[in-house]
């Protein structure tokens, strides 16, 4: 198993708080394996096992729990004798009003609960009602590239990992498969499939699964773009692919609710405030990206963008846009310490692009950082207060 240290930090901070835990993500992404970690780091800290109990809610043994009153009675007969006990429930989602099971193990103070979910509608609606101010949530995604590099052999060059992370994907289990490009798309479009069929058309009611694909094929290719529903409903009916604004917009939710796309809304820098025209959208992973768009790898600079986007997410949650007097800045984050700004180029050798890249910053009358990530293999420098930095080396920092 490959240690996801970010996320059990997390869980550590959280152990023993009287909040439900609710660790959610896309499907496969490691959601389950980062609980069994905490479960053995638990055990490590003395903990008896029979005060773990585990249910994965999609293996067919378990199909009796998926009736909320079973799952309850088969936890509490489980949380016998005194101690605390950890009960940890996978993709609780596909246990009708699970809701009901959860409001209740909130009122035995003995039970402290971890559940995972593949869509984030989960927290939506009666949910978010009934624990509102009692539960957490942990996101999680697929591997970042320090993660994938800790799983590398040993005596493999950053570049060539590099190059296999952008190709094979982040998805946990591309690590086993020996680089076999057969076993790799099989298995990407397995996850490809069950999401579009399982998180998406099902839960809309929706019966048009070819425009369910046709919807992902174009956003998945159109990465970093500025877009509205409207755009996309108007540029695909013009391509054959008649389809509806109000479609696309219930489409795009659905998929960002099932966290294969991530949405970016733009902010502007100088009145501190979000914009609510245009946003863009990124993909969850390269591999399922390069399965859906064209079965090798291309637009490297919007790869690396996309991939920046996702590391930062990881570092400081919520990312946007920016959009200032002197152009757009490629993403801003906003943190306890104030706003960062980042842009994104594939190379700033061509002293015209290095330029353009550097206007946009200088716009912003702040002192606040300011980085423009590369793939140039080159030292950190310096433009003015603007650190320039490799984009390999950057996303290992973190």
């Amino acid at each position: 198993m490959i240690d996801r240290p970010q996320y059990l930090h997390h869980l550590e901070q959280w152990r023993d708080k009287p909040v439900i835990k609710v660790v959610t993500g896309v499907r496969r992404c490691g959601k389950s394996t980062i609980l069994e970690l905490f479960a053995n780091r638990l055990i490590s800290t003395g903990v008896p096992r029979d005060h773990i109990i585990s249910v994965n809610l999609e293996q067919l043994e378990n199909e009796p729990l998926l009736d909320y009153h079973r799952l309850h009675e088969f936890i509490i007969e489980h949380c016998q004798g005194t101690g605390t006990h950890y009960v940890m429930l996978d993709e609780i989602q596909n246990v009708p009003d699970f809701q009901k099971v959860l409001d209740s193990l909130q009122t035995h103070p003995d039970i402290d609960p971890y559940v995972t979910g593949s869509n984030a509608m989960l927290l939506n609606g009666t949910l978010a009602t009934l624990i509102s101010g009692r539960y957490v949530e942990i996101p999680v995604m697929p591997l970042s590239f320090a993660e994938y590099c800790s799983a590398a052999p040993e005596a493999e060059s950053i570049q060539r990992t590099w190059s296999r992370y952008i190709h094979d994907g982040s998805f946990p289990a591309t690590t086993e498969f020996d680089g076999d490009d057969t076993l790799i798309h099989d298995y990407l479009e397995g996850i490809l499939n069950t999401i579009l069929i399982k998180d998406v058309s099902q839960r809309l009611g929706s019966t048009r699964t070819g425009a369910v694909e046709a919807v992902t094929r174009f956003m998945f290719d159109n990465i970093g773009n500025l877009t509205t529903a409207k755009t996309i409903s108007d540029t695909m009916t013009s391509f054959g692919t008649r389809i509806s604004a109000p479609t696309v917009t219930n489409l795009l939710e659905a998929l960002c609710s099932a966290f294969i796309l991530y949405p970016a809304q733009r902010y502007d820098v100088k009145g501190k405030r979000i914009l609510k025209q245009e946003r863009k959208y990124y993909a969850v992973d390269m591999g399922l990206r390069r399965i859906l768009v064209s079965g090798k790898v291309r637009d490297t600079g919007r790869i690396l963008e996309n991939i920046v986007f996702l590391e930062l997410k990881r570092r400081a949650g919520t990312v946007y846009v920016g959009q200032s007097t002197g152009g757009e800045i490629d993403f801003v984050t906003n943190g306890v310490d104030g706003p960062a700004y980042y842009q994104v180029s594939e190379s700033v050798h061509n002293p015209k692009t290095l330029e353009r890249e550097l206007s946009s910053f200088r716009s912003i009358d702040d002192n606040y950082p300011k980085t423009l990530i590369t793939l140039d293999d080159e030292r950190p420098t310096s433009h003015n207060g603007i650190r320039q930095v490799y984009a390999l080396d950057w996303l290992l920092e973190g």
